[in-house]
């Protein structure tokens, strides 16, 4: 909890006690108490801002300064309460700030990582439509397809704030779909509107190199650019240039210049399909080639930004989260592309040929332990099936769809690739995502593991990985384990050494 909302719950108790306890005799006491709630509750609400979670103390510090006031002016005692009505009014109340500090713990207003680069980190955001291509889902079916692309980059001479963890706040928080990724009500969302990011809008971009690596980071099936933010940020400030897409109707939110708002609009419930997964994914793999073409258009000057002749395109690489994983490595056969991360993502399109090009496949423990078990041809038990909730002739259909993925990584793993997983991770452990709340823990969306601690090591491996192949440094984290991140295992050897399987 920020400075201001723990001196508020702090004065909150101390008027309790105050009240039901001193009312009588200790009406100055309780008048300056009250004076000092307030004037905290106002220099809360000018620079820390309303948060709903707190409206009973706002509630609880107004009317006791009401109270305390009108004590002073009245002659006559104070009226005392009896046992039946003071007794489950203290209750209530010492209740209510117990829910309250829970719901501040459970919501915090949490900061970004650091980034751990020398340099400081510009943005900007910029709005391409694809002529090319029609769109296939949501409003504006047959329009031409828009995106959406926020840029990091490292920076020089930054000035003013930085711009917020969501910039688009007004609109996005509002979407419904937002809160729904996560099962939480939406009015417990608007305190993400306080969390800044480290990185300066339209900020010189930095002299420290005639040009930078280009990386494309793509987000998960309905998320958002803004979930990989810490990532984007710190490889900005190690020297690359990254450029983050929302892929439209596959976000929460996406916010266009002239106020419109998409939401989420492709359907999560069919994505287990492979005929529409591979749809949206060839969507989203042509998302990834057109923004190629528009960035290659900014760095030659066609599109005005003054990362005109800044971005290496001879070093360009792609990762990402989740389904944004499987786009990096479908669009890894993109020739323009060298190399490819994918976070904890299942493939799309593995019908094709296996990717040729250096590829680091970094998984949660669950999942892990999933492709592991189907590499090892593990057979369920009835009531482990039914744990599942799957019938056997269901889970033997989907596990011929797992083997094909799996052939890829032993083919990856075969081909100078790597293969990690991290324990106590699961899923949100590889995005922004995991910071919002440790009840993601409860829904086992995210793991035993800190947010601060998979960041720091997640964003550590994706440097080392593009360091080693787009700026020809030593790569000393893929060569074994490190005890510096102990959790981190590498299991390409359990891949490679099967026999080699490249098409099925």
């Amino acid at each position: 909890m920020r400075l201001y909302e723990v001196l508020l719950l702090l004065l909150s108790a101390g008027l309790l006690v105050l009240i039901m306890f001193f009312r009588y005799s200790k009406r100055m006491p309780l008048f300056l108490v009250s004076v000092t709630g307030t004037l905290v509750l106002i220099i809360h609400l000018a620079f820390e801002g309303f948060r709903v979670q707190l409206l009973f103390p706002y509630c609880m510090i107004l009317v006791s300064l009401v109270v305390s006031v009108y004590g002073l002016l009245r002659k006559k005692a104070a009226r005392k309460f009896s046992r039946f009505i003071s007794v489950p009014l203290f209750s209530i109340t010492v209740l209510s700030l117990i829910l309250t500090a829970g719901v501040m713990y459970l919501f915090p207003v949490f900061q970004l990582p650091e980034p751990t680069g020398k340099l400081e980190v510009g943005t900007q955001t910029f709005h391409f439509i694809d002529t090319g291509r029609e769109e296939l889902f949501g409003e504006t079916v047959g329009s031409p397809r828009e995106l959406m692309v926020q840029v990091w980059y490292p920076a020089q001479n930054t000035s003013g704030r930085p711009v917020p963890f969501i910039p688009e706040s007004a609109k996005v928080l509002k979407e419904e779909p937002m809160s729904h990724t996560i099962g939480i009500p939406r009015i417990f969302m608007n305190y993400l509107k306080y969390i800044p990011s480290h990185s300066y809008d339209n900020a010189e971009v930095s002299n420290s190199s005639p040009t930078y690596p280009l990386i494309v980071l793509n987000h998960g099936f309905g998320s958002s650019k803004i979930y990989q933010t810490s990532q984007a940020e710190n490889l900005a400030s190690h020297g690359y240039i990254v450029a983050s897409i929302d892929h439209t109707y596959s976000t929460f939110a996406t916010v266009f210049p002239d106020g419109r708002t998409t939401a989420m609009r492709t359907d999560d419930e069919q994505v287990g399909d492979k005929e529409y997964r591979d749809t949206v994914g060839k969507m989203w793999t042509d998302d990834i080639s057109f923004t190629l073409d528009q960035l290659e258009q900014i760095n030659a000057g066609y599109i005005s930004s003054g990362l005109k002749g800044r971005m290496n395109l001879d070093r360009v690489g792609a990762f990402g989260h989740s389904f944004g994983g499987a786009a990096s490595y479908d669009s890894a056969n993109d020739p323009r592309i060298k190399v490819g991360i994918d976070l904890d993502g299942a493939l799309y399109r593995y019908d094709q040929a296996p990717v040729t090009k250096p590829f680091l496949f970094m998984f949660s423990e669950r999942t892990f332990d999933l492709y592991n078990k189907v590499r090892e041809h593990y057979v369920y038990t009835d009531e482990e099936l039914e744990a599942m909730g799957a019938t056997r002739e269901q889970f033997e259909e989907a596990v011929t769809e797992v083997d094909t993925q799996v052939g890829h990584f032993k083919y990856v793993a075969q081909h100078g690739g790597q293969i990690l997983y991290v324990e106590n991770t699961e899923h949100y452990n590889f995005a922004d995502l995991q910071f919002i709340t440790p009840l993601l823990r409860q829904f086992q969306l995210a793991g035993k593991i800190k947010p601060v601690r998979s960041t720091a090591l997640v964003n550590a491996y994706v440097l080392d990985f593009f360091d080693k192949y787009l700026m020809d440094k030593n790569g000393s984290l893929l060569k074994g384990p490190s005890s510096e991140y102990p959790e981190v295992k590498f299991v390409t050897s359990l891949f490679a050494e099967e026999e080699q399987d490249t098409n099925k």
